[in-house]
This record gives structure tokens, C-alpha cells and sequence, in this order.
């Protein structure tokens, strides 16, 4: 199969071209149609599936630009945030669309000045998230798409009630997409409460596309 086949438009067709994208991956395959057709999905797939892709293209086909937030994306750390937004921005960057990630750590002012200027795709950690909006800096009651990335992770980190909190400030109309290497029972649990006929599916280990990658970490002095 070619990302010909999924009847995208030549600019999100060149950015893939031009990001080295040859082929869709198996979660690519399976995801893409079914986000493009407006439908809940939860991917159960790790890191290193192309997920971000499988749910990065259709978010990025579907956009509409305007003053209003099109989606949300909660990633559990602010490196995850930052690769995210990197990645929707290279798909979007033909059709203009405007990516922004928040996380904590880092000037708030910032980030309000880039939201106050329009932004069209938010990927965020659900601290800050959930900071942006008792703030009101952030508003998600007109989004079209949520997306929980990672969400065992975020179970992990002690995120639930905040994904419960930033879903229950989105339409109840919206189209959610969950992505999870695992699911343990409260994932199970917000998938039950805030999505509607989700589609599953499920990526083999054995379909990952980097296997081979090895990953070392080194302790360093902080100044360091």
C-alpha cells in the first residue's frame, strides 16, 4: 500500500514525500482510513510503530484553519510533547497549520503570546494543559479531535484524573483517538466513558520499525 491510496491532498502527499516516508506502517495502514472517516480508535502500538504518523496525517488532512483550537494532543512528558509537535508541523507544513507544545518547565508567557497569535494543533503534557485552561489561555470547547498518546504512561505518572479532567472540557462530540502499548483497567475505564463505538487495533511487536535501535543512558553532573 502507497499514502497515495489514502486520497490525501498533495500537500500533506509532499510533506510525507519530503520527510523520507516511503511506505505506510502497519498501524499507518489501519489507523489512517479510520481517523480520516471520523471514527474512535484505540491503537494499542509502542513507540517506534510510526503512531505518531498514523494519527499526525489524518489530524493534519482534516484540519480547518481558523481562530478556534482544531485539536488536542496529551503526550505524558514534554520531550514527547516537543517531538510530536515537530513531527504534525512537518505534515502540516504545506497547508500552514500552526502546532504548538506546552509543557511545564518552561515561560507560560510564551506560550500564551504563540496561542494568542492562533494555533490550530496543541500537543501538551496535562499539567500544563490543565494550567493553560484555569487560565483560560486555552479553550477546548470547539475542538474536533483529542488524541491520548502514550496513555499507560500517563496512567503511570499519576496523569488519569488530569486526562479525565482536560477530556471533560472538550465537545462531547469530538472524535478521541487512544493509543496505549498496554491497557490496564482505568485506560479501559475512559475509553468506556468518553468514546464512542471505538475501533481497536492492535500493532505486532514483531511490526515495530526500529528494532534495532539500541538505547544507552549515561549519569552526568548536572552541569554537565
Amino acid at each position: 500500500m502507497k499514502f497515495e491510496d489514502f486520497s490525501l491532498s498533495k500537500e500533506v502527499l509532499k510533506a510525507v514525500s519530503e520527510m523520507g516516508f516511503e511506505e505506510p506502517t502497519p498501524i499507518q495502514v489501519s489507523a489512517i482510513p479510520l481517523v480520516l472517516n471520523g471514527g474512535d480508535i484505540i491503537g494499542q502500538a509502542q513507540t517506534g510503530t510510526g503512531k505518531t504518523a498514523a494519527f499526525g496525517i489524518p489530524i493534519v488532512e482534516k484540519c480547518q484553519r481558523g481562530k478556534n483550537l482544531f485539536a488536542v494532543i496529551l503526550e505524558p512528558t514534554r520531550e514527547l510533547a516537543v517531538q510530536v509537535a515537530q513531527e504534525i508541523n512537518e505534515i502540516g507544513k504545506s497547508k500552514k497549520i500552526r502546532v504548538l507544545p506546552v509543557y511545564g518547565g518552561t515561560s507560560i508567557e510564551r506560550q500564551i503570546k504563540s496561542l494568542q497569535r492562533g494555533i490550530d494543533v496543541v500537543v501538551g503534557t496535562p499539567g500544563r494543559l490543565i494550567d493553560h485552561l484555569n487560565r483560560r489561555t486555552i479553550s477546548l470547547a470547539d475542538i474536533r479531535i483529542a488524541v491520548l498518546d502514550e496513555a499507560d504512561e500517563m496512567l503511570n505518572m499519576g496523569f488519569v484524573d488530569d486526562m479525565e479532567t482536560i477530556l471533560k472540557n472538550t465537545p462531547a462530540e469530538r472524535q478521541t483517538l487512544l493509543f496505549s502499548a498496554t491497557m490496564p483497567q482505568p485506560i479501559v475505564n475512559i475509553a468506556k466513558r468518553y468514546m464512542r463505538n471505538p475501533e481497536k487495533i492492535r500493532v505486532n511487536t514483531k511490526d515495530v520499525v526500529v528494532p534495532k535501535i539500541k538505547q544507552i543512558f549515561y549519569e552526568v553532573r548536572e552541569e554537565e
